[in-house]
């Protein structure tokens, strides 16, 4: 039986696919709680999520039990300054679990952009100092938020020390030591958003989301406020799809779990609008390492529709037999094929910002 986990603007939603059908047991967890980042580990099923509260701030939690019952923890921080424009925690954006090597090790990418890590399953949290003080941050700064913003963490289950990360707008950095040292990656990745003669800058890159082909970690997908782009270094170097129909534009990528040459995307209209093109649903999904693209609308609004995917919002299962997609405007949706089809699990849920199925 595959669970879902939805994370949305008023708490946390559980769907179950039983031999009936999709259903949600119970009352959400977190009500009327904005969930902002949601991780079901697989090396121990721990579960994690994060709330941001607004005037009251970051929370964090974690069950042991499936969601039955859950453990307050404390919240990464930075460090404590008298510094009026000191940085302070806004919310946590994403979760990664650590290496197989690394029982209870959590990263945690934040906003603004700090990277913390814990060794104690969320029981306490370190900033990583290095990433804080790379050179080049300076050039860091917000797009949809204030700050820059880590929203992409890859562990590569290779080897527990390699990470990638993805910063908007910062770039894509990669430390193959643990986090000691860090190389500016995002080569390739080209903006239109700074003064000319900048585009190729890859301090100055906004990629919305990276996500790595768990068959082959060195071929990382991009979806970049530009287009999608795919490198097959480990996301050192990158060279971009062109002709991507509807739309090049979008947040959200699912790489296929067993096929590294496959991928799913939630295409957009850019900038002011943000809506789906022609206010159609689709999504599109590549399967020759992102040469061409296909639509996949069967089941989703092909009229009016005003449902952005934000960039946590679109996953696959290992299998890859499962898709499952939430939109700002609470509609969810499931595939049990691979996206050929989609079934509508609810139009009215709160707006969708993070999505796990359980490993």
């Amino acid at each position: 039986m595959a669970t879902l986990w939805v994370g949305s603007r008023k708490g946390l939603f559980r769907y179950d696919d039983t031999p009936g059908g999709w259903v949600s047991p119970g009352k959400p967890a977190f009500i009327a709680g904005p969930v902002t980042a949601v991780l079901d580990d697989p090396r121990d099923g721990s579960l994690y999520v994060s709330l941001y509260h607004g005037h009251f701030g970051c929370k964090l939690h974690r069950s042991d039990d499936r969601g039955k019952s859950w453990l307050e923890l404390p919240a990464p921080a930075y460090p404590k300054s008298d510094d009026p424009d000191a940085a302070a925690l806004e919310f946590i954006w994403t979760f990664a679990a650590g290496g197989e090597d690394e029982p209870g090790t959590i990263w945690a990418g934040t906003l603004p952009g700090g990277l913390f890590k814990s060794t104690e399953k969320g029981a306490t949290w370190a900033l990583n100092e290095p990433l804080w003080h790379v050179p080049g941050r300076e050039k860091w700064f917000g797009a949809g938020y204030d700050h820059a913003g880590i929203h992409s963490i890859l562990v590569d289950p290779r080897d527990s020390r390699h990470i990638v990360i993805g910063v908007s707008i910062g770039g894509v950095w990669i430390t193959r030591d643990g986090g000691e040292s860090w190389a500016l990656g995002g080569h390739g990745l080209r903006s239109d958003y700074v003064p000319p003669g900048q585009e190729q800058d890859p301090n100055l890159q906004d990629p919305h989301l990276i996500a790595a082909a768990p068959t082959d970690p060195d071929r990382i997908w991009c979806q970049h406020h530009n287009g999608i782009f795919v490198s097959d270094d480990g996301g050192m170097n990158w060279h971009e799809s062109t002709g991507v129909k509807p739309s090049a534009f979008g947040f959200a990528v699912a790489p296929h779990p067993t096929d590294r040459n496959r991928a799913f995307f939630a295409p957009a209209q850019k900038d002011e609008c943000r809506l789906p093109v022609d206010a159609r649903l689709v999504v599109t999904e590549t399967g020759d390492g992102g040469a061409t693209f296909r639509s996949l609308s069967n089941g989703l609004p092909q009229d009016d529709s005003y449902d952005l995917i934000y960039r946590h919002a679109l996953v696959a299962d290992g299998s890859g037999r499962l898709l499952a997609m939430g939109s700002t405007t609470g509609g969810l949706w499931v595939s049990g094929n691979e996206g050929a089809d989609w079934q509508l699990l609810s139009a009215h849920l709160p707006p969708i910002a993070c999505l796990a199925f359980a490993p």
